[in-house]
């Protein structure tokens, strides 16, 4: 399978764009210092993710296990629990749980990418807002993520700026400070508004059913503290068994994802509670009346029998890889399809199902291996890259 035209050309323009060139060079360089900073702040977290792949080793080969076990403790913490085996699952299942003609603010989630949901709702009628800086910009340019955690991240300030000038009918100045303050007044309201608060989830911990949910910016809190009902979309492979594990992931997960310490980790368990009158449990209380959980199989459990390439779902989201990769570095998102780099061609061949941009990103990918040298996982792309392109050859 030789790679597309189109796909060749998208990667043509923007090797070739200056603007990109320039957001890249600023993103990477940041990264590489706040991350390297970040450990040699907290020496112990290298050595934690060594543990931390073991845990996702063992966690990958039984997720189906442990979906039911969470979906049992999220029930008995009053929230409910749903496993969706496809994609279209999930959106039914979501699409009945919001209805028609609701306000939705929602956080980042490449889940929720992954399966196009917040084109779902819009199509069903409702008002959606992507919350996350980066996402609500994408969101109103009209174009994809270009990355796992900094889905703007191709943008520069300059064009951040002609673009809120354009929603606000006000000049805004490429003011860093200043656009993510117009960022908070155009979007604050739509919390307290909000009928329906949608969110992912870091790592889940099976035995408590705990969402574990790593931010900066508080618009996760406000999203799924704010509005009468929080749903959560989570693929399988984010359950760990215990609550001391789920930590030991996210610490490892925020530290290579560029930072020291996050300003946020939310831990939801389920509805809002109190009992505060004659110690009686009564559920909704100022937070959600409603929590539910989706737990989004499409193609994890066939993934992970793969001996090889199943390393995909060993994957923290932490970004790494791709401040590391040459490609990347010249192309941004266009090397990829939901998801991005090489390890991105895995997931298209193996989850979204896209073998066109799989076989493309395959045969793009350098296999040199700095992603691996810098993934706390120490995933193995270049071994899973040609493991990918023997299985196309074949095919």
């Amino acid at each position: 399978m030789s790679i597309s035209k189109d796909y060749r050309k998208e990667l043509r323009d923007a090797a070739g764009s200056g603007r990109i060139r320039l957001a890249l060079s600023r993103a990477i360089k940041s990264y590489r210092v706040n991350t390297d900073n970040a450990l040699k702040r907290f020496p112990h977290t290298v050595k934690m993710a060594e543990e931390v792949r073991l845990i996702k080793e063992a966690s990958i080969l039984q997720m189906a296990e442990l979906a039911r076990k969470a979906g049992r403790s999220i029930e008995e913490n009053k929230g409910k629990s749903h496993i969706a085996r496809t994609a279209g699952d999930a959106l039914r299942i979501i699409g009945e749980i919001v209805g028609h003609k609701k306000l939705v603010v929602k956080a980042k989630s490449m889940t929720a990418e992954e399966i196009r949901l917040r084109e779902h709702l819009e199509e069903a009628g409702n008002e959606v807002y992507e919350t996350d800086l980066g996402e609500f910009i994408i969101q109103k340019l009209g174009q994809r993520p270009m990355h796992i955690l900094s889905p703007a991240i191709h943008v520069p300030r300059e064009d951040v700026a002609l673009l809120f000038t354009k929603i606000t009918g006000r000049k805004q100045e490429p003011d860093i400070d200043k656009l993510v303050a117009t960022a908070r007044e155009l979007l604050r309201e739509k919390f307290f508004k909000a009928d329906i608060g949608i969110s992912s989830a870091n790592v889940v911990s099976a035995d408590t059913g705990t969402l574990f949910m790593i931010e900066n910016e508080g618009n996760i809190r406000l999203a799924t503290g704010a509005p009468p009902v929080h749903i959560a979309l989570v693929g399988l492979e984010k359950l760990v068994p215990t609550l001391e594990e789920a930590f030991k992931v996210a610490e490892v997960t925020w530290r290579y994802a560029n930072y020291s310490v996050p300003s946020y980790v939310s831990l939801v368990s389920g509805p809002s509670k109190t009992g505060d009158i004659e110690k009686v449990t009564t559920y909704g209380v100022h937070g959600p009346k409603e929590f539910h959980v989706i737990f989004l199989d499409d193609g994890r459990t066939q993934l992970a029998k793969d001996p090889v390439l199943r390393q995909a779902l060993y994957c923290l989201r932490c970004g790494g890889c791709l401040y590391e990769c040459p490609v990347f570095g010249l192309t941004a998102g266009y090397f990829g399809d939901k998801y991005f780099a090489g390890i991105g061609a895995v997931w298209a061949a193996q989850v979204t199902r896209n073998m066109e941009k799989a076989s493309s990103m395959a045969y793009t990918c350098l296999t040199c291996g700095r992603c691996k040298v810098r993934c706390p996982m120490k995933i193995d792309v270049p071994e899973m890259i040609l493991a990918l392109r023997k299985s196309i050859a074949e095919d």
